[in-house]
């Protein structure tokens, strides 16, 4: 159980410190994963940045993920299950052209006027508060690997066994507290899991001399 995301990310800087991982930069997954990242940042000496994606909810069942995209246009389909639930095709495009516009919004809300920083070459943590299905961490890793990342390394408090298990396939290392094999929701393992407003999130991206 974790107090709060801030208590989350000392505890994920912790583990991160117990296995010796290094890092350029951190991209943290708005919102929840900025308070998460702000930490980890501060206690590697790196910049911190977001990266973002959105979900493609199934037909009739926003909820059910059958994809994700990142603002970049990177995307991840469950091609088993939209091929299971028969979805067309036009739907599916449709979903990407509109979640991938409402993530490039999310990035430019957030970060403002200051530029993406350049992952080429570069050893990039990703961070988020949790993971549950992965579709959208999916998503945020392949951008950060098609921007030319040297590697990518995913961090996280909690996640279902099976979710770090497929995500292992697409970073090149995977952190993580807690992996309890009965998992809800992410929140549930929080005991302040308050959402975090547009506001509260573009502070987290301030640096040491704006904060």
């Amino acid at each position: 159980m974790f107090e709060d995301r801030t208590d989350a990310g000392r505890q994920l800087a912790d583990a991160l410190e117990d296995v010796d991982v290094e890092a350029d930069v951190v991209l943290a997954i708005p919102r929840g994963g900025l308070p998460v990242g702000r930490v980890v940042a501060d206690r590697l000496g790196v910049p911190l940045d977001i990266v973002a994606a959105r979900k493609l909810g199934a037909p009739g069942n926003p909820e059910l993920a059958i994809g994700a995209v990142a603002s970049d246009g990177t995307a991840w389909l469950n091609d088993s299950l939209i091929k299971e639930l028969g979805v067309r095709d036009r739907y599916v495009n449709e979903q990407l052209e509109r979640e991938q516009q409402q993530a490039r919004e999310k990035v430019e809300r957030y970060r403002g006027d200051r530029p993406p920083l350049d992952l080429r070459a570069k050893r990039v943590l990703v961070v988020d508060d949790g993971v549950a299905t992965g579709a959208t961490t999916t998503a945020c890793l392949r951008q950060i690997a098609d921007a030319g990342a040297a590697r990518t390394i995913l961090a996280v408090p909690v996640a279902p066994p099976g979710t770090l298990d497929r995500l292992r396939t697409e970073a090149d290392n995977v952190i993580c507290v807690e992996a309890p094999s009965q998992f809800g929701a992410v929140g549930q393992f929080y005991r302040t899991f308050e959402q975090v407003s547009d506001e509260q999130a573009r502070t987290y991206l301030d640096t040491d001399d704006e904060r």
